[in-house]
């Protein structure tokens, strides 16, 4: 029996990128063929992939698709064509707000993959959220029968070796402040940097704060978060860009805190991460983070820098406060990791199997071309009402 992977891009070191190889080796393991079919793949890992459009060639109706979904893709659009059985696992889309002014051609993938994805309501036998919260928000698109696929993450790549050039620069008795994730705007960068600029002004000019994370394609915002950083002359602000394994693994080691102001996550496994690593985490509460956090770590409503600069320096002056908070976190991970990702994997896999074929679902040559002028039609009904005023009222003869 065949289970299939299809996505727009398998990248390096993202959680996405994590789980869909996760869920391959489950599926092998299980016995399945199983291959991962996408338009691109780093470098990296494009030995695991094959091109999406070799799914034409694999011409059995019987098969399952896993469709992981992203902004509109060529390989999301070959996926809902094809016939057979199909399961789509949603990792969440950013509101596209937050990149206007930012990223403009971002702004309308965004805005349309959130509008696309209610194509696929009738396509799917399932639709499986990698949280609670994403699963809520597929139950509210209207898709019947949903689920929860579980994040639940390996830590290998963050056991091995460690590169000391970080540790060597950055462990010499200095309170480390670190964030992981993309230099993105969602991640509310801007506000990690005023948490530390309060605290290391308030509490500890023995600071530094680190941000490992990738610009590329955000290179504007990196700059307006460069431009901050001058303008207010704050220092010891540390961008270390896209980091390998080893490098991460060491800003982990010598972080003493980690601080997360993002308002749009749709899991976000750097928190169990540092959940993992022993470091106290204190995130703004948003969005699934409050989900992932699972009662532990600091949540905070209250995005004053002053407040928020209290929390740190409470979690790292405290020692018996630091201590609870990162018992806490090992317990919370450990929830987590009793999950059975494989067993759930499996169960629904089954389950989509033992059910009965849905009619091929027909589509038409132009379906997408005619999906798309539906798409700026309603565009244009929502932001300019006046330019149908010129058409007849409905059921007005011609």
């Amino acid at each position: 029996m065949k289970v299939h992977q299809v996505l727009a891009t398998l990248g390096y070191g993202d959680a996405i990128g994590h789980e869909v190889v996760g869920i391959q080796q489950a599926l092998r393991s299980a016995g399945y063929e199983s291959d991962i079919f996408v338009e691109t793949a780093d470098s990296r890992l494009e030995r695991l992939t094959r091109d999406y459009r070799e799914l034409l060639d694999e011409d059995d109706p019987g098969r399952l698709l896993i469709h992981h979904f992203s902004i509109g893709s060529r390989g999301s659009r070959l996926a809902y064509a094809l016939p057979g059985r199909m399961v789509l696992v949603y990792h969440n889309i950013t509101p596209p707000e937050y990149f206007v002014d930012v990223n403009p051609l971002l702004v309308q993938l965004c805005y349309m993959g959130r509008r696309e994805l209610r194509a696929y309501v009738p396509r799917c036998h399932l639709a499986l959220g990698d949280s609670e919260f994403n699963r809520q928000e597929l139950e509210e698109l209207g898709f019947l029968h949903t689920g929860v696929l579980p994040v639940v993450p390996g830590f290998d790549h963050l056991d091995g070796e460690r590169d000391w050039h970080v540790v060597r620069d950055f462990d010499d008795g200095w309170t480390n402040m670190l964030f992981v994730g993309r230099v993105i705007p969602n991640k509310r960068i801007e506000d990690v940097i005023r948490t530390f600029y309060a605290y290391r002004r308030l509490f500890n000019p023995r600071s530094r704060l680190l941000l490992a994370g990738s610009s590329s394609g955000f290179e504007q915002y990196f700059a307006m978060l460069q431009q901050f950083v001058a303008r207010f002359a704050i220092r010891d602000v540390h961008f270390l860009g896209h980091v390998s394994d080893a490098e991460l693994a060491a800003c982990y080691d010598v972080a003493d805190v980690f601080v997360c102001a993002s308002e749009h996550e749709g899991f976000c496994v750097p928190l169990v991460e540092a959940f993992h690593a022993g470091v106290p985490v204190i995130a703004y509460s948003a969005a699934a983070v409050p989900a992932t956090m699972d009662g532990a770590g600091i949540l905070y409503e209250n995005k004053e820098p002053g407040h928020v600069a209290a929390l740190v320096d409470a979690v790292v002056s405290n020692r018996a406060l630091h201590e609870a908070v990162v018992s806490a976190q090992e317990a919370a991970l450990g929830r987590l990791l009793d999950k059975d990702f494989a067993a759930t994997l499996l169960g629904y896999v089954e389950k989509v199997l033992a059910s009965p074929a849905h009619p091929a679902h027909e589509v038409a040559p132009d379906f997408w071309r005619q999906f798309e002028t539906a798409e700026r039609l309603e565009e244009l009904r929502q932001y300019r009402p006046a330019i149908y005023k010129a058409l007849p009222e409905e059921g007005a003869r011609t």
